[in-house]
């Protein structure tokens, strides 16, 4: 499995770690942002942080029988992780800005679901497929994604399984740090694409 200091050197070389003022999904505020497109634009690269994503996840959760992630963020490492692991994965897509199923993607009743994301922050993305989990009276078995940057602080109640845990402070609009203030703010995230 990867170090923390191997994770970060790649986030690094493909350029997923930018640094500026970002306005980030939920709203929140951040001198830094992943761009986890970036790091998987570059399978040569992100196939080392996936397999060992995928070993992580081995580990810590032992029975799986369907993936699903959020689209836009999502969807491509949860079909690799569906890929690594062998397991079938769906993804869920904003409709009228809730995620539904479409497809002809379906949750069997009793299943075990993992989900997966790029990156977790809030959690709200996961916690909203998690949503759609229980409808489907299957359960959840836990959340993965490539980094962690929630600094425990998501809505998610169970264990983050993670390549990479990363403390990025996020700030509300009305609270930035001075360093902030004087760099224009922009919003690279998919949460509101037409």
């Amino acid at each position: 499995m990867l170090s923390y200091e191997e994770s970060l050197k790649i986030l690094k070389e493909t350029n997923a770690l930018l640094d500026g003022h970002f306005i980030l999904s939920s709203g929140l505020r951040s001198a830094q942002y992943i761009q986890c497109a970036q790091l998987l634009s570059k399978p040569y690269k992100s196939i080392i942080f996936c397999k060992s994503l995928a070993e992580k996840i081995s580990k810590e959760i032992k029975e799986i029988d369907l993936i699903l992630s959020p689209a836009m963020g999502g969807v491509i490492i949860g079909y690799e992780m569906g890929r690594l692991l062998n397991k079938e994965t769906i993804f869920s897509e904003r409709i009228d800005g809730k995620f539904q199923l479409r497809r002809d993607f379906q949750i069997l009743k009793k299943s075990k679901v993992l989900i997966v994301e790029d990156v977790i922050t809030t959690g709200k993305s996961s916690i909203e497929c998690s949503d759609l989990v229980k409808r489907a009276e299957a359960d959840v078995v836990g959340f993965a994604c490539l980094v962690d940057r929630s600094n425990n602080n998501s809505s998610i109640s169970k264990k983050i399984v993670s390549q990479i845990e990363i403390n990025i402070p996020t700030y509300k609009e009305n609270a930035l740090p001075k360093s902030l203030i004087s760099l224009p703010a922009t919003k690279p995230g998919s949460r509101v694409i037409k």
